[in-house]
Parts: structure tokens; C-alpha cells; sequence
């Protein structure tokens, strides 16, 4: 078969196909799935080999550019690993809408008064604690709801 019946056969192949053709001829496995990069390597490899490759000459110039070249051959095998230096955690600042801990919330619903105790980390509502007024909102209903907008607390101070 001629060089160029077999670089013509290389068109109707697959990229999976192309890669195992592309370990066969270059001796290493390839991840690459560019159809048209991988043809383009398969046929200048086949070439090459068929022909003779590169002259002497112009091998060792290819070696002075890459001498003279800022060039990584192979890649890093292992990943930097970065260090994560301890920080200060800035202090969590609570919602200007939110009243002072032991502050009780009520709210007419349904017929009936709903109280809320405000607590320094959460609330607590029927005995039990909740981490947000949202969580509070969606004991209450069933739903998600803003807390914020369900107890009327849109002003400052929660007022």
C-alpha cells in the first residue's frame, strides 16, 4: 500500500481508532481527541518513518532552539500543593434587623399569636431552636419564606 492511500485511510477512521494508531506508530498512548490533530501527527509519524524523518542537520538545529528555548519538555508529575496559612476569622456581625437576644417576636397568623424568642445563636420557637427566622418561617407554614418578610422585621432593630 502507498504512503498516500494509507494517509487517505487515516480519514476514515475514528478518533479512537486514530489514537490506537497514534500509540502504534509513536510508541505512547495519547488522551488527545482532536480528529484532525491527531491525522495530521499519524501522517507526518508515518512519514517519517517511511522516509527517513528529519536530517542530522536539521535535528541539531531543532535542539539549539530548544536549547536556547525557555521550553518545559515534560510536564510536572505532581501538583503544587498549596498551603492555606491560618487567618483570623473576622467576627460575624449579626443583622441590624434583628433585636437584641431575649427579645420575643410575636405575630398574629392564622388566628392565633406566634412568639419567637431571639436567641445569641438562632431562635427558639414552641421549644424548639431553629438557626434562622427563614427556618422559623418554614416550621411555621411548611414552606420556604423569607423570615425577615413573615415577622414583619424590615426596619432596623427589627421594629
Amino acid at each position: 500500500m502507498s504512503m498516500a492511500s494509507q494517509i487517505s485511510a487515516l480519514q476514515r477512521l475514528t478518533v479512537k481508532e486514530l489514537r490506537d494508531k497514534f500509540g502504534e506508530v509513536f510508541g505512547e498512548a495519547t488522551n488527545a481527541g482532536n480528529r484532525d490533530w491527531l491525522i495530521k501527527r499519524v501522517a507526518w509519524r508515518m512519514q517519517a518513518l517511511a522516509e527517513g524523518g528529519l536530517t542530522e542537520r536539521a535535528q541539531r538545529r531543532a535542539e539549539e532552539l530548544a536549547n536556547e528555548a525557555d521550553l518545559r519538555v515534560v510536564p510536572p508529575r505532581e501538583r503544587a500543593v498549596r498551603i492555606k496559612l491560618p487567618t483570623a476569622a473576622a467576627p460575624l456581625r449579626a443583622d441590624d434587623r434583628l433585636p437584641p437576644p431575649g427579645t420575643i417576636i410575636t405575630r398574629q397568623y392564622k388566628g392565633g399569636t406566634l412568639q419567637v424568642k431571639v436567641l445569641s445563636k438562632g431562635f427558639e420557637f414552641d421549644g424548639e431552636e431553629h438557626p434562622s427566622l427563614s427556618a422559623v418561617a418554614k416550621a411555621i407554614t411548611g414552606s420556604h419564606c423569607n423570615g425577615f418578610l413573615f415577622f414583619r422585621l424590615q426596619t432596623k432593630g427589627g421594629k
